[in-house]
């Protein structure tokens, strides 16, 4: 039916995907929350921009979860190191989530602007924190995770939480920001009336400009200040998941050969730093609809970019560069791949015209006129 190696590939490209999804789905409201305390000058006009995300940031989370299912299932090895050894991250990333759907709730039980203040920074705290973190994350896969293997098969982390936060990696947080903040300035826009539209439009034209200046600078880093990793025996696509058996090479610009092997490969960052020049265009010409497909572009051209870098490694080591994570050595059996990609065929179809429905039913402006006509004395 589908070799071992075909599944792994396939397996490979539907986590990223479904990092994808994520990514275009939950980022426009992260986005929306990390700037409504700045563009909403009122109350009204920052219950007007919750009000553009709160129906829909629950129905977004499923994109997470299917990530962190599929890494599970289809990348066990890959699971038990990443969340164990990266705990306290994880744990931070987790928090700015819980702060979300409390701040919807709490913010408007009381009518004080005092109390409101500290809901609204909450939120905005909750939008910031995360995609942050998911930045830093990317980057440190590019660093290489300071882990290795015991003689039980245990990975063991020899970092800290503080060791992630390299100056490359804090970059590469950045440009997670901004291409999210410009990913919420665009659903704003096309989802809220004025005044608030028209700011919103503002910062997505700002944060377009930071994150192609952002992601230049960290392309130009990882080409020239930094060393990756290279297979270069040892790894069999269709052998059994060990990640013990390989040898790979360090070396300065590797995580470019996939870039250099194959010259096609270079529309990604292209379209990506395209589609984020459209983005601006699209606001200033006042299209909020273009300019949200363009930034969903800039999401999907993102990862898919630095997918490609990273290829065949899903989480390198930094101290056992050998001992490192890749879709050859890390994955589950034939028969579960097998069995997961027709759930994958199946179900994803279901949950794409789900959401497409629901989004269907829950077009239209959100007004400062509607705020005041349904939204109650608060």
């Amino acid at each position: 039916m589908f070799d071992y190696a075909f599944l792994r590939v396939a397996w490979w490209a539907i986590l990223g995907t479904l990092l994808i999804g994520f990514a275009i789905a939950d980022g426009f409201d992260l986005g929306v929350a990390a700037m409504f305390r700045y563009v909403g000058r009122s109350d009204e006009e920052r219950r007007a921009l919750l009000g553009s995300v709160e129906p829909v940031w629950e129905g977004n989370q499923v994109w997470f979860v299917l990530g962190g299912g599929a890494v599970f299932a289809a990348w066990p090895i890959l699971y038990a190191a990443s969340f164990s050894n990266l705990y306290l991250a994880m744990f931070l990333v987790l928090v700015a989530f819980i702060l979300r759907p409390v701040g919807f709730t709490f913010r408007d039980k009381m009518t004080d602007a005092r109390w409101r203040n500290v809901w609204d920074w909450a939120l905005t705290l909750s939008g910031t924190v995360a995609p942050v973190l998911f930045g830093v994350a990317f980057g440190n896969l590019f660093l290489g995770i300071p882990f290795h293997f015991d003689g039980m098969m245990r990975p063991m982390y020899t970092g800290g939480f503080f060791n992630l936060l390299h100056p490359f990696a804090l970059l590469v947080g950045l440009v997670s920001l901004s291409m999210i903040v410009q990913h919420g300035a665009c659903y704003a826009t096309l989802k809220v009336g004025e005044p608030m539209a028209a700011r919103t439009a503002a910062a997505g034209r700002i944060s377009a400009v930071v994150f192609i200046c952002l992601f230049v600078a960290a392309g130009v880093w990882l080409a020239y200040g930094l060393v990756g990793d290279r297979i270069v025996a040892g790894a069999d696509p269709s052998g059994a998941s060990n990640p013990l058996v390989k040898t790979v090479t360090v070396s300065a610009g590797a995580w470019l050969e996939n870039y250099r092997r194959h010259a096609a490969l270079w529309l990604a960052p292209a379209i990506t730093i395209a589609s984020s020049l459209c983005v601006w265009v699209f606001l200033r010409t006042c299209r909020p609809g273009a300019a949200f497909v363009s930034s969903a572009v800039t999401q999907a051209g993102t990862i898919v970019t630095a997918g490609i870098g990273l290829f065949p490694f899903l989480m390198p080591s930094s101290s056992n560069p050998d001992q490192g994570l890749t879709i050859w050595d890390a994955s589950s059996s034939v028969r579960t791949l097998r069995i997961m990609l027709v759930a994958v065929i199946v179900f994803l179809p279901i949950v794409l015209a789900y959401t497409a429905w629901v989004y269907r039913v829950l077009k239209g402006k959100i007004t400062l006129e509607h705020i005041r006509l349904h939204s109650g004395p608060y």
